[in-house]
């Protein structure tokens, strides 16, 4: 399966056909998470029009969106149609899209119907994990998985509005705590979490490596990645090599300042392949755009920071920090723009649309 991997040739002759990609990753404000945003009693094209309208005039050409199998196995169809017309009004805006698969992050056991209202001033309180826990550990349900794939890549593979698959965000990330814990809780769970991660054997694994060959079975003409994360600026995650084995372009995630970001550019360099970040922006952490996005732009790397417009999933508020009276942190975590438009910094705004006036040929 590997042996069907780009070549570092093939995927630096299709980097070089693109310009300087950079985004945000998506959801519309009125979402709380993917199930929310793609079942079709809530699935709301008009805000989604909307505000990539506001991403596009930041000079921002490329989104990255999560998908759910749970909504392909409801209603396979209708989940396509409903695909197909966001990527005709990203389309319009000129802007292109990255799909993610599957994902390890946040709340487990996901379910669908109506989603939970969000917790006030807790951040990403309702995202959920794709396949989650029970089906990742149940083999009879990788038939569902295997077919969702397939038929996903199967029918946008040669679509020239998707320019990457994503095939599986931060595998094994079980990092991210609940801030319904006191803090001395967080951390002795977050400890046990760590050991779990470093030495018990996990099902994401072979799950990685399946994802990947299910896709490869569908020849799509885009790229193929699954993000590198690090725990600590000199810490990856355990499945960071399998990531950088299976990917043809190198995607990562670095939520550091400038230095320590620098530095992983510098060590993941060694491949030879394109790079794009697919994550970044934690403005408490130095992660920024004035710092950030200048450092990718020289280099040519992706940028695609987290959070467009501040909404439901609430990630204007940072991973540690828990506002019970759900205001306005005085300091935002992810996100660029309110609800109505208007910008968390006139000057970050500004400063993006200065960066990104002019792409790299």
């Amino acid at each position: 399966m590997t042996d069907q991997k780009w070549s570092v040739e093939k995927a630096t002759d299709w980097f070089q056909t693109q310009p300087w990609l950079r985004g945000c990753n998506f959801i519309p404000s009125t979402a709380i998470n993917q199930l929310e945003m793609w079942q079709a009693e809530t699935f709301d094209l008009d805000t989604i029009d909307r505000e990539l309208g506001w991403a596009a005039d930041l000079g921002l050409n490329i989104m990255r969106v999560y998908l759910h199998d749970l909504v392909w196995h409801q209603d396979p169809v209708g989940f396509k149609e409903r695909i197909n017309q966001y990527l005709e009004v990203s389309n319009q805006h000129s802007i292109k899209t990255i799909f993610v698969l599957f994902d390890d992050c946040w709340h487990d056991n996901p379910k669908l119907g109506v989603q939970p209202d969000p917790r006030p001033g807790v951040h990403n309180s309702g995202w959920v994990k794709g396949p989650g826990t029970k089906a990742l550990k149940d083999q009879s349900e990788w038939g569902r998985l295997e077919g969702y794939v397939k038929d996903i890549i199967g029918t946008f593979g040669n679509d020239e509005r998707v320019v990457i698959w994503d095939i599986y965000n931060e595998p094994k990330n079980n990092f991210l705590i609940s801030l319904k814990f006191p803090v001395v809780l967080r951390y002795t769970v977050l400890i046990g979490k760590l050991i779990k991660h470093l030495l018990i054997p996990s099902p994401t694994r072979q799950l990685l490596y399946q994802a990947f060959s299910w896709a490869r079975e569908m020849n799509p003409s885009q790229p193929l990645t699954a993000g590198l994360y690090f725990l600590l600026p000199f810490l990856g995650a355990k499945l960071n090599p399998i990531c950088l084995e299976l990917s043809d372009i190198v995607s990562f995630h670095s939520y550091f300042n400038a230095k320590e970001t620098e530095k992983i550019v510098t060590a993941l360099g060694v491949s030879e392949r394109p790079m794009i970040c697919t994550e970044y922006l934690a403005r408490k952490e130095g992660s920024t755009f004035e710092s950030i996005m200048p450092l990718f732009k020289s280099k040519k790397i992706g940028a695609i920071n987290w959070g467009l417009v501040a909404g439901k999933t609430q990630t204007m508020y940072s991973w540690e920090d828990y506002y019970h009276n759900g205001k306005e942190p005085p300091l935002w975590f992810h996100d660029i723009l309110r609800a109505d438009g208007t910008p968390y910094s006139e000057k970050e705004k500004a400063l993006i649309q200065e960066i990104t006036q002019e792409d790299i040929a």
